[in-house]
């Protein structure tokens, strides 16, 4: 009985996700969008109980039906990331006292279960030590298998840094998707992605692409467009840009194989 009141709550909160209508997203973390524009949600149920999160390096947008963010934005430029080479780790990890008790995750639902606390804008990013302290929120955290974070989602990252300070800046969006019937639950209240995304967008190139991965140890990379992204997650990411540049690919790096993180099949880490 535990366990169907477990799937049937999971199933709702799904259907409460995708069920079609839209809603456009005002912003008061302009910095970290392109042109200072928010994604707008296309499906409106996804708009329930959300709340937007301003942060010093990064912009959050917070779902209290899955308990961890909808998306991170940041804006990525050289200067930061070099001084962000100068910043030592401190594991701060904390619950969002700016959202509603019931709408957040705490620590406890990731107590002992078996995920890692995966950030969707990285530590790595930061540049200071309140940016950090601000990254380590649950509100920009989600349940991600650990060889994955450690392994080819880490790779990504440090990917995409490199390819920041080639470019001088990026606008990068991070987050998850939650895909099918069978997605699990922490305790019963947060939910766990099937898949992690990281778009890139180069303003010098006017041109963008997606990093896709499965949220499991065997890694399946894949490189999409912003227009396949913004169908499977409801969200249209770039309300300004134009329908061709959103069709489009752009190359983006490959990142390293790191241990645990799968092997490379063509276009896919398998």
């Amino acid at each position: 009985m535990k366990n169907r009141f477990s799937i049937t709550l999971v199933t709702a909160l799904i259907l409460a996700l995708f069920t079609a209508s839209s809603f456009a997203m005002k912003t008061s973390c302009g910095e970290h969008y392109v042109g200072g524009e928010a994604p707008d949600i296309i499906n409106a149920k996804m708009q329930a109980k959300t709340q937007e999160l301003c942060y010093d390096e990064f912009g959050v947008v917070h779902s209290g039906l899955t308990r961890t963010p909808l998306w991170s934005a940041e804006h990525l430029t050289r200067s930061r990331l070099d001084a962000a080479r100068g910043m030592v780790r401190k594991d701060t990890f904390h619950a969002e006292e700016r959202l509603p008790e019931s709408d957040r995750a705490e620590l406890s639902d990731y107590a002992r279960s078996g995920f890692d606390r995966g950030h969707m804008s990285p530590n790595a990013d930061m540049s200071t030590d309140q940016a950090q302290h601000e990254s380590f929120s649950l509100a920009n955290i989600v349940p991600q298998d650990g060889t994955n974070n450690r392994g080819i989602w880490s790779g990504i990252e440090s990917a995409v840094r490199t390819l920041a300070k080639r470019e001088g800046n990026l606008y990068v969006i991070t987050g998850p998707l939650f895909v099918g019937n069978n997605v699990k639950a922490l305790k019963r209240r947060v939910l766990v992605p099937t898949h992690i995304y990281k778009i890139v967008y180069s303003p010098k190139r006017n041109a963008a692409g997606v990093y896709l991965v499965n949220n499991a140890a065997e890694a399946d990379l894949r490189y999409i467009s912003v227009a396949e992204l913004e169908q499977m997650a409801g969200i249209d990411f770039f309300p300004s840009m134009s329908p061709a540049v959103k069709r489009e690919i752009m190359p983006l790096p490959k990142p390293k194989e790191r241990r645990g993180g799968g092997k490379r099949h063509g276009r896919t880490y398998r």
